[in-house]
C-alpha cells in the first residue's frame, strides 16, 4: 500500500511541511498557553488546575488571561474562581477573581460556536513578572457549588503586552 507522502512531490510536500510549521509558529506574543479539559463538562470544588511556565523577561510587560469554554447550559452569568501563585523564590499569592460570561440580558459575552463559548478573560494587563524562574499556578472553581455544570475547558494564557 503507497502511503500518501511518497504519493507527493518532494517540492510539494516540503513546501506542505513549512507551510505547517510556520503557521504553527505565528504566535510570536505568546509567553504560555494551556487549557484542560475539565472530566462530564462539570467543574467540581476538588478540580484543580496546574500549570507551570518559566519567565526569562522581566522587563517586558505581559497580559494575563484566564480561558474559560462554557456551554449554553451553564447557570451563571458569571463565574469566581482562586487563582493561586508560586513565585520562583517560593513566596505565595492567592487572588480571588470574578469574570463576568453573560452581559445584563443573559446573551454569553464569549465567541460561540453551536452552545459553546470561548471566553479569553483578562486577569492582569500589562504586568511585569517580578523574578526570572519557574512560576506555578493552581486555579479552584470558587461558586460554593460542588460542581459547576456546562464548563467544558479552562486554562490560561500569557502573552506580550501590545500597546494599542
Amino acid at each position: 500500500m503507497e502511503r500518501i507522502f511518497d504519493a507527493m512531490p518532494k517540492p510539494v510536500f516540503l513546501f506542505s511541511f513549512l507551510a505547517l510549521v510556520l503557521l504553527a509558529s505565528c504566535d510570536d506574543n505568546r509567553l504560555y498557553e494551556e487549557n484542560r479539559e475539565l472530566k462530564d463538562h462539570a467543574w467540581t470544588e476538588r478540580d484543580t488546575l496546574r500549570f507551570e511556565f518559566t519567565v526569562i523577561d522581566t522587563a517586558s510587560p505581559y497580559n494575563f488571561y484566564f480561558n474559560l469554554r462554557n456551554a449554553d447550559d451553564y447557570p451563571y452569568s458569571n463565574i469566581y474562581v482562586f487563582m493561586n501563585t508560586t513565585f520562583p523564590n517560593g513566596k505565595f499569592r492567592r487572588d480571588t477573581v470574578e469574570f463576568v460570561l453573560a452581559d445584563q440580558a443573559g446573551r454569553w459575552m464569549g465567541k460561540g460556536q453551536g452552545s459553546l463559548w470561548d471566553n479569553q478573560l483578562l486577569f492582569r494587563k500589562a504586568m511585569r513578572f517580578p523574578l526570572t524562574g519557574k512560576y506555578k499556578i493552581e486555579i479552584n472553581q470558587a461558586m460554593r457549588r460542588q460542581s459547576l455544570p456546562g464548563i467544558s475547558d479552562a486554562g490560561i494564557r500569557i502573552e506580550k503586552y501590545k500597546p494599542e
